[in-house]
């Protein structure tokens, strides 16, 4: 890819993470993320309920339902009471679990999600990937697609969660031309629900998939650094002034990460950033090389010179000397 290509997708793809995470100008009406037991949604549920906060309300947020013993009509009239009473301001409404809902009520998706979607209110779900739900048998129409398909299907942004601890393996494995390696309920190993390395609270990886209202789709895959558990309790505990970088999650793209990239590559993206398509620069070995080198004209000045332009020729064992030819 040509420099000034990778430099514009390099900008463009982090301007809209970062527009996507803040909810800006409507960016994304129904954003979509898949979790699993490898690697939880809840640090990016974070980072959006963080930028989306109000000072109203410690803790990012202003209105807490719980409907897990609500009927769906009572709940979805009580989200718009709640949406009635901060009418004119921007709204994200986060749905922590969308599995119960996929499970009873999967024909009333469409209608009730939409029901919630407007210029000034954004909605985000949260679908568990490892959650197995069970198919109801009469009333299940056996040609409807799947509550997951559904939702992929409504979502202008889909997020799925990745440990980077587990990208890093299977890359090292791809890069030894190695099969994958299978982490948590992916192994097949009775007891084994989580591997090592899952559920980082520091580093998440970001796999995005977001459509355009032109149609167009753009993917990119993200690493999303956290602040630390000490910065984030010392901006909500204490009244002293913290510089908003220390507590601000930091997006790159995943190629940029300091421990995805290798040397190589590495050096592929100084030479790309600098105009070249090659290494000018040399290594202490192949400086050492070409000091070793002999060069032909090195014996022509051992002897002396004065003596005219003459043609040193040495013979190999394959060579047939003719006595007809000319001596030299």
């Amino acid at each position: 890819m040509a420099p000034s290509q990778l430099q514009h997708r390099r900008t463009h793809n982090l301007l809209l993470i970062n527009k996507l995470l803040s909810q800006r100008d409507a960016a994304s009406p129904f954003t979509l993320l898949l979790d699993s037991l490898e690697q939880s949604a809840r640090p990016l549920l974070t980072e959006y309920s963080r930028r989306a906060k109000t000072i109203q309300k410690p803790r990012d947020i202003d209105t807490l339902i719980p409907a897990w013993d609500l009927d769906v009509k009572v709940w979805q009239r009580q989200i718009a009471e709640a949406l009635k009473e901060r009418k004119g301001q921007r709204c994200l409404v986060i749905i922590d679990s969308i599995n119960p809902l996929c499970a009873t009520k999967t024909d009333l998706i469409p209608a009730l999600l939409s029901a919630f979607i407007t210029p000034s209110t954004s909605l985000l779900a949260i679908y568990h990937l490892d959650l197995v739900h069970k198919q109801s048998g009469s009333g299940q129409n056996p040609y409807a697609p799947s509550p997951l398909s559904l939702l992929k299907y409504l979502a202008t942004t889909i997020v799925t969660m990745h440990s980077l601890h587990h990208v890093l393996a299977r890359k090292a494995a791809r890069d030894r031309s190695h099969a994958e390696p299978s982490f948590g309920l992916e192994e097949g190993k009775e007891g084994v629900l989580q591997s090592l390395g899952a559920n980082s609270t520091s580093e998440v990886v970001l796999g995005m998939e977001h459509r355009r209202k032109s149609g167009r789709g753009v993917r990119e895959w993200y690493c999303l650094s956290l602040p630390t558990p000490r910065a984030r309790a010392q901006s909500f505990g204490s009244s002293t002034a913290i510089s908003t970088r220390q507590i601000k999650a930091e997006v790159q793209l995943l190629e940029d990460h300091p421990q995805y990239r290798t040397p190589e590559q590495v050096a592929d993206v100084e030479a790309a950033e600098s105009g070249t398509t090659f290494e000018l620069g040399l290594t202490e070995k192949q400086r050492r090389d070409r000091e070793g080198v002999v060069l032909p004209y090195f014996d022509a000045q051992k002897g002396g010179g004065g003596e005219g332009g003459r043609i040193l020729y040495d013979m190999g064992s394959e060579d047939d000397f003719d006595e007809d030819e000319d001596e030299i």
